[in-house]
């Protein structure tokens, strides 16, 4: 006896048959939530449209600064984490608010140098120029160059919200030897 050609093509697996439909196929669906808390599949969004590739802000040295801090060379760089973890309490504050680029500078040179003999850390509040012309932070740039040319000082960084954010700044001094 001879077997039959279609018997012969069902008992031998096929190669193109899918393994998940056949496994599937006793399968039967769910009745819908009668509570309504079971939702359709979640859809995937769409990928933004390709636009132009947009170039990396550029950091500037002077920026870089008020990115991460400063510490003088020769500091360790510890020193700038234990200033903005708050490891130095400021010993004195100086306030700035309102004042010209050049009354700014006279004051925290003044500031600088006759504290630089009683603190180890101060507070410089300089604002962070949101009523200026344009919102520019013109004495937030000018304090913060002037300390980084400043001998005296070894290293700064914005001081903690608490005690203004990024418009002030702790300095860390050297010790008076």
């Amino acid at each position: 006896m001879s077997k039959s050609p279609t018997r012969a093509k069902k008992a031998q697996p096929d190669s193109d048959a899918d393994p998940l439909a056949d496994a599937m196929a006793g399968v039967v669906p769910l009745a819908p939530d009668p509570r309504g808390r079971v939702r359709g599949a979640p859809t995937a969004p769409s990928p933004p449209k390709p636009t132009k590739r947009a170039t990396p802000p550029v950091v500037h040295e002077d920026d870089a600064d008020e990115l991460n801090g400063y510490v003088a060379p020769g500091v360790d760089r510890r020193e700038l984490r234990k200033i903005k973890r708050g490891d130095y309490v400021p010993g004195d504050v100086l306030d700035l608010h309102g004042l010209t680029t050049a009354e700014a500078t006279a004051k925290l040179k003044l500031f600088i140098e006759s504290r630089r003999h009683r603190h180890r850390c101060v507070c410089i509040i300089h604002g962070r120029g949101l009523h200026s012309k344009g919102n520019v932070a013109v004495l937030k740039a000018h304090v913060r160059q002037f300390l980084r040319r400043h001998p005296a000082v070894l290293g700064y960084a914005d001081a903690p919200r608490t005690d203004g954010g990024s418009g002030a700044v702790y300095v860390l001094l050297r010790k008076q030897v």
